[in-house]
């Protein structure tokens, strides 16, 4: 099962990569039918189109539809950066005054020495 779901994500992922492969052999495999029935320039022979301005609106589908795909997953991450601020804590003067926490003064020991210094070379 594992090996089958592990295939199936890769084969996910090769297909969204390779999209422009896919329209190419599309058109390569259907270049006849396109030619004839779905050219814009068909009615033109002398163009010598053969489908290519259909190849070319489907690379250019392809590519808006990628872009907008990305712009709206950039979306999707600046909301989830906004959405994961820390929450706001207030502390009522209520609870502080309950809290109290006594400060203790620490006294350091009075030392009568003097501070230690090297000797002198003369």
């Amino acid at each position: 099962m594992q090996r089958i779901t592990a295939y199936l994500l890769i084969v996910s992922l090769v297909t969204v990569n390779f999209t422009r492969l896919f329209i190419y052999a599309g058109f390569e495999l259907n270049r006849g039918y396109i030619a004839a029935k779905l050219c814009e320039n068909r009615d033109k022979p002398w163009m010598h189109c053969d489908g290519k301005c259909y190849f070319m609106k489907k690379i250019k589908q392809a590519e808006t539809n990628k872009s907008a795909e990305e712009k709206q997953a950039q979306k999707n991450l600046f909301q989830e950066a906004g959405y994961n601020q820390p929450a706001r804590i207030k502390f009522h003067s209520v609870l502080l005054a309950v809290i109290q926490n006594p400060i203790q003064q620490i006294k350091l020991p009075v030392q009568s020495r003097s501070i230690f210094q090297p000797p002198r070379l003369s």
